[in-house]
């Protein structure tokens, strides 16, 4: 697909759910306007984020939403992958019947993607479903995990192994938040972009090397296209397979590695940089199987650089994480679910890599494992 340059308003319509937009501002002022747009004026709103956004940003939002909801209520969550657990979603469930919501009353998500994620799991299971807004604010959730109805938690370490497919009603991201991310989850956002041109869009995947620059200097107009175009193709795909039967898996390319090395370092490393390991790995099985050149392939791999992204690991097997990968909620058939390349811009679903190959992919990362 070719993505236009800019849009600040997409509507996003999937088969069985209400359409509901992205906002891309440059704050958060139009926030008010927005909510009563989707009904929640009189209603009550609880804004949930975690420890680290809260200082940022809550109070300005619960000042915001105040203006139009009838009751604003907060929680806030312990930051981290390691909190985004069952446990920590009953802490929701409780302030919301300690303050009385109802079935017609929202909830919202302010802050990246863990939060995002357990706010909609709360949403989609209290009261059998209310409707939930995501305030992303992070590269990341502005760009892939606020879109498409995915929510969930880890359970045992295993990456949102529990879920439930729950549509926003609203999607709301302030552009400006992107400047008080730190250098490594900023680049963590930029793994799944650089990925979204990779499987969809080549001409974008193009514009994001030749404005390296810009983006790295988080100019905001080069922010507002970046954010827009990835908004773009995540819409297309969640449109075409709105709960991952067919086309929405090519979302997951570096996904099956990167999910894997994720659980086996810990989540010590970002989520983004483990994707960016893990597509590396998945270039370089399409490169040795003669789908994309060998000049392709050090193209992704060395632009990963440019863009503070990983391309090696250490401390930990490549086999420990060939064994991770096989246990993957993207299993399929007992066979492990990849996504490779054709070329720049057009990714395939293929069950038919073999450990070997996973095995060969990562041992040219590992630190620890290389000649």
């Amino acid at each position: 697909m070719r993505t236009e340059k800019f849009e600040s308003l997409l509507t996003v319509k999937t088969a069985g759910n209400e359409p509901y937009d992205i906002v891309l501002k440059e704050s958060f002022a139009d926030l008010p306007e927005c909510l009563r747009g989707i009904g929640c004026e009189g209603r009550k709103l609880c804004a949930v984020t975690d420890s680290n956004v809260a200082p940022l940003y809550l109070d300005e939002v619960r000042k915001l939403a105040a203006g139009c909801c009838a009751q604003v209520e907060t929680y806030v969550l312990e930051a981290g992958e390691e909190h985004k657990t069952l446990d920590a979603i009953r802490g929701i469930y409780v302030k919301l019947i300690e303050s009385g919501f109802d079935r017609k009353d929202f909830l919202l998500a302010l802050g990246g993607g863990v939060v995002g994620d357990m706010t909609g799991f709360a949403a989609a299971t209290f009261l059998r479903g209310i409707k939930f807004i995501q305030m992303p604010t992070t590269l990341l959730a502005q760009i892939d995990s606020s879109i498409g109805g995915k929510t969930g938690v880890d359970f045992d370490r295993y990456k949102n192994m529990v879920g439930a497919f729950h549509q926003p009603c609203l999607v709301y991201s302030n552009v400006a938040a992107l400047t008080s991310l730190s250098e490594e989850q900023f680049a963590s956002g930029m793994g799944e972009s650089l990925k979204h041109g990779l499987i969809l869009d080549a001409g974008f995947y193009e514009w994001q090397i030749d404005h390296m620059g810009e983006i790295g200097e988080r100019d905001t107009q080069t922010l507002l296209e970046l954010v827009s175009r990835n908004c773009q193709i995540k819409r297309y795909i969640v449109e075409k397979d709105p709960k991952e039967q067919g086309d929405r898996a090519l979302l997951n390319f570096g996904h099956t590695l990167g999910h894997a090395l994720e659980k086996c370092k810990e989540f010590r490393m970002l989520h983004g940089e483990c994707v960016a390991i893990g597509f590396v790995a998945a270039a370089y099985i399409s490169w040795q199987r003669g789908m994309i050149d060998e000049d392709e392939f050090y193209e992704i791999r060395d632009m990963n650089v440019g863009f503070g992204l990983p391309i090696s690991f250490d401390g930990v097997s490549s086999e420990t994480v060939v064994e991770a990968a096989k246990k993957d909620k993207k299993m399929d058939a007992g066979k492990v679910r990849f996504i490779l390349l054709k070329k720049l811009g057009r990714a395939c679903i293929d069950t038919s890599v073999t450990e070997q190959e996973m095995l060969e992919a990562l041992r040219t990362l590992n630190a620890d494992e290389r000649d």
